[in-house]
């Protein structure tokens, strides 16, 4: 009989054939064995290690959502009968199944679909598990030409002809899955709900079918379910689509092409605040300022291995008499050419290259959103080219950096991961050991707490992500730092030594901020619109009562401008009241409503944009309290009179 460790210190004897789910918590959902995510009715053949998967816990949630997205595709089959389904994974806080129907159908179907998911779930039906050979299970989907493809398209080194697949089926209902899944049905509970539809190509090519995708989300308990909705209720309102068109920040002209956004007045305002808070910041810091163009000949992405490893990403090539120019999707190799500029001794080193370098990606139609996934943006770019032994040293100042520039948004406890090199890169194995352990140490010395994502770097080096949550607690990832080894090599960067030979330097690429637009995004929804004094376009409404007023508010508003402030007086015709809901409609931190007592007494009625409001404040004390809050950047507005 195999020996079982359970998690919390039992050990107990399993008799042969017994499944593992008879020996852990009952409420748990699905198991690791030995580390390996599996269903409760598994059958430990050897001595092992177990542990309970609970509905609540990160693979708990996994199991559940993955379950619930193929209850939601057999219910959608009931319907629907003649449905073809294709693939149904979980995905951040919820699942997606997409599928192609006989028929058109709308989210005022959803309802309709919940329903039948509910009864699935009330009649309690058991998933099996079972291992088909190729063969079988391509006659199972006989009449599924989607998980048929599936089948067929699995690489002979992964599935052989003549070995299985794994199929699970509930109730004479089958799908193509790895799996885990609940029990069965019953085990979904109640906490789910559907969302939305959505369009999606066929393994995302455009010249595939597009389907119709059905998103919902899956819960362990109903209290759970509603906290989320409630937080997509946040969500939306904090939409920086909706508040950048309302706010008039910014828009994305049918004329410009899909992912391309210009920036207004009030936009380019705020955006300048935050261009010169990242310039000054890094002068500060030993950063050199560099400007570099937006093309390039093919040459530059040839060596640099963008044409043989990023191409997809790119712009076609612009023809011209000197050769083929594309746009930059990086700023990199143009930083490598500053350094390669003339000869670097040991003693230039450190050298720190910073840009706010506007790159072009030719991100795909389907992945576009707003300001977040964007074709053309100003990444806050810099490169550091150091010697070997200074390589960790300089990570550790940017991770420091990081946490200094992102704690002044209000952006702390950073979520941290390291990612390794993907199996296609430019570099050699040495390379990328030596890459991932100098990240690695730098993260030890930190003292941050991370986690690793095998494959995910970049192809010219490993990464570490700063990942942080906003006010209603998403986590964006926002910082990368990668470490290089390969673009030195392919651009032969050299350096004189202290022994008077050439040496190779390495490059540390980092985004602190990322692009501009994805950033300036994450702000706009972390605030709501309502940005910290420093960063809004317009720091102070002022409200003429009357025409007579409309020349002591301009001359306020002169004197707030000459303190570097950010005034606008309201010279409309309307009402006092509807003149001071449009100034909280704008966000406006402070409005100053101007009347014959005002001008009487030469003392100020603020009203800040919780609503609060002071009278008898003197407009001095008003001017110094502003000025101080937007220099020193903080996140609370000032309070008058105590």
């Amino acid at each position: 009989m195999p020996k079982i460790e359970i998690a919390d210190g039992r050990a107990t004897e399993l008799p042969e054939g017994e499944p593992i789910g008879s020996v852990l918590l009952p409420e748990a959902i699905a198991a690791r064995v030995d580390g390996e995510l599996v269903d409760l009715s598994f059958v430990p053949t050897t001595d092992g290690k177990a542990e309970p998967v609970l509905p609540d816990d990160a693979d708990g949630l996994h199991v559940l959502r993955h379950s619930a997205a193929h209850v939601m595709a057999q219910a959608v089959c009931d319907l629907w009968p003649g449905t073809r389904y294709a693939i149904g994974p979980p995905i951040d806080d919820g699942f997606y199944y997409d599928l192609e129907l006989p028929g058109q159908i709308s989210e005022t179907d959803l309802p309709k679909i919940e329903d039948r998911m509910r009864e699935i779930v009330a009649a309690d039906q058991p998933f099996v598990r079972e291992e088909l050979p190729r063969d079988e299970a391509l006659e199972r989907f006989a009449d599924q030409p989607y998980k048929r493809e599936i089948i067929e398209s699995l690489e002979e080194g992964e599935v052989p002809a003549g070995e299985t697949v794994t199929v699970y089926r509930n109730d004479g209902w089958a799908d193509l899955c790895l799996g885990p899944h609940v029990p069965s049905t019953g085990r979904l509970g109640g906490a789910f709900k559907l969302m939305k539809l959505a369009g999606a190509y066929w393994r995302g090519d455009e010249a595939r079918p597009m389907l119709t995708r059905i998103y919902g989300t899956a819960w362990a308990t109903q209290d759970e379910l509603d906290d989320y909705l409630h937080r997509l209720e946040e969500a939306e309102k904090r939409d920086h689509r909706r508040l950048g068109r309302e706010l008039d920040l910014f828009s994305s002209p049918d004329e410009l092409g899909p992912g391309l956004w210009v920036w207004h007045p009030k936009g380019g305002t705020f955006r300048k605040q935050l261009e010169d808070y990242v310039r000054a910041l890094h002068i500060e810091r030993g950063y050199d300022l560099v400007v570099t163009p937006h093309i390039a000949r093919s040459v530059l992405w040839e060596t640099s291995g963008h044409l043989e490893k990023y191409a997809d990403n790119m712009y076609p090539p612009m023809q011209t008499d000197t050769g083929d120019y594309y746009a930059k999707p990086m700023n990199c190799p143009f930083h490598v050419l500053v350094y390669k500029s003339q000869t670097r001794s040991y003693r230039d080193l450190p050298m720190r290259l910073s840009e706010l370098g506007t790159v072009y990606r030719h991100e795909r139609m389907g992945t576009l959103h707003g300001l977040l996934r964007i074709r053309g943006g100003t990444m806050d770019d810099a490169h550091i080219i150091c010697t070997p032994e200074q390589l960790v040293d300089e990570i550790l100042r940017v991770f420091a950096f990081t946490q200094e520039i992102h704690t002044t948004f209000g952006f702390t406890d950073p979520v941290v991961e390291l990612s390794t090199l993907p199996g296609d890169s430019i570099v050699t194995p040495e390379m990328a050991e030596r890459a991932t352990g100098a990240l690695r140490t730098a993260l030890e010395r930190s003292g941050l707490d991370y986690s690793v994502a095998e494959g995910e770097g970049s192809f010219y080096g490993p990464k570490v992500d700063f990942h942080f949550r906003d006010a209603i607690g998403r986590l964006w990832q926002l910082t990368t730092v990668q470490c290089d080894f390969g673009l030195p090599e392919r651009f032969e960067m050299e350096f004189v030594g202290e022994d008077n030979r050439r040496h190779r330097p390495v490059m540390i690429h980092r985004a602190i901020l990322g692009t501009l637009e994805r950033f300036s995004a994450v702000l706009i929804e972390h605030y709501g619109g309502a940005f910290p004094l420093w960063l809004s376009p317009e720091q102070v409404r002022l409200v003429p009562v009357a025409d007579r007023h409309v020349e002591h508010a301009r001359e306020l508003a002169s004197l707030l401008r000459a303190l570097g402030l950010r005034p606008e007086v309201d010279e409309s015709g309307e009402t006092v009241g509807k003149k001071v809901r449009a100034a909280q409609l704008a966000k406006a931190p402070y409005v100053l409503v101007i009347g014959d007592k005002e001008i009487e007494s030469g003392e100020l009625t603020v009203r800040d944009r919780e609503g609060v409001e002071t009278k008898g404040v003197p407009f001095d004390d008003f001017a110094a309290a502003l000025v101080d809050e937007a220099a020193s950047k903080r996140l609370t507005q000032s309070r008058f009179g105590g």
